[in-house]
């Protein structure tokens, strides 16, 4: 008789910075959205980008209108990566992205061609051990994460339809999964004739046992940077059918922890005036996207405490609250 496995609760909680428990890490913030302002933050996490690097970012749909834009990663490649290679995986679902093919001709309509892309289950999966989990005790990923030293982790935090909001670790969690077998594995039930039936906490939970394996690998020689930035309530992945962004852009968070920089983005939505937060807010809540942090905690990825670190403004510690002080209402550039 297999064992009856239950997913943890409060995914539709967000808890204050006062009932955390745990160890502080640091997290960088700018408020500079622009390519400058993208290279001087990694600069302050990236000591261990040794060997070979892999940058792990979404790359978008056709025409997609709300990812990291291409010249901020053009230029930070440039100046400071110039040997990186982008790296993706292919789609579960069918669309741009779904067939290597598709994917590299999506790349090019995206102008991604200023450096090498590696599409990583192009060529098959490779298992990675997902210790301590309780859903996995390995995950499919693209075989080619083998090829990398050193893993930076460029987001675009946002909300999501299945995860409530996207930052560090559904990119890695989902996006290093292959296409085919490690999505499945976190998406749907064996057997199931609806491939998006799992959710809430139990999708939460598996999507972080993914990203743990990832954070495992690469050890100590990962990093992370999420930015704040056309935050629609839609992931990348719905290209440009994902809903008008009403959130205010906030700026550019950047940390060696990935369970601190996914809370730290989440606390400063959460600090925003309510009538600027209400939407996104919801969206996380009601698809129980919190337990990320939590679980994340949990698995011992990291800390949900942190200290912020204001480097506009000679690296002053400063509260979330401080942070989005001077946030405007979105308007589209």
């Amino acid at each position: 008789m297999s064992e009856i496995i239950t997913p943890g609760t409060g995914g539709n909680r967000h808890i204050p910075y006062n009932e955390r428990t745990g160890n502080e890490s640091v997290v960088y913030f700018t408020r500079d959205l622009s390519a400058e302002g993208l290279k001087k933050i990694y600069e302050r996490v990236n000591d261990n980008m040794t060997g070979k690097v892999a940058i792990k970012l979404h790359t978008g749909e056709q025409h997609g209108p709300n990812i990291i834009p291409r010249p901020w990663v053009e230029n930070l490649i440039k100046t400071d990566l110039p040997n990186a290679t982008i790296v993706e995986t292919n789609t579960y679902y069918e669309g741009d992205r779904y067939t290597t093919e598709q994917h590299r001709e999506t790349l090019q309509v995206n102008g991604w061609t200023f450096c090498p892309v590696d599409i990583m289950d192009e060529e098959g999966t490779v298992n990675l051990p997902v210790k301590n989990g309780k859903w996995f005790t390995y995950m499919a990923m693209g075989k080619n994460i083998m090829n990398y030293d050193s893993l930076f982790v460029l987001t675009h935090f946002k909300g999501h339809t299945k995860g409530g909001f996207g930052g560090s670790a559904k990119n890695i969690g989902i996006g290093c999964a292959d296409g085919r077998i490690g999505k499945a594995m976190i998406h749907t039930t064996p057997s199931s004739d609806d491939m998006w039936d799992i959710s809430e906490e139990e999708f939460m939970e598996r999507m972080m046992e993914s990203a743990k394996a990832v954070v495992d690998y690469f050890g100590s020689n990962i990093t992370f940077i999420n930015v704040m930035r056309n935050m629609s309530v839609s992931c990348d992945c719905e290209g440009t059918a994902a809903m008008p962004v009403v959130t205010p852009n906030v700026g550019i968070l950047a940390s060696t922890d990935i369970c601190a920089i996914d809370t730290a983005c989440v606390d400063l939505v959460y600090a925003m005036n309510e009538e600027d937060h209400k939407v996104l807010v919801e969206r996380m809540e009601s698809r129980h996207g919190l337990r990320q942090l939590s679980y994340m905690h949990e698995l011992g990825m990291g800390n949900t405490r942190y200290k912020l670190i204001d480097i506009d403004n000679g690296d002053t510690i400063i509260s979330a609250k401080q942070a989005v002080a001077d946030v405007v209402p979105f308007e589209a550039e």
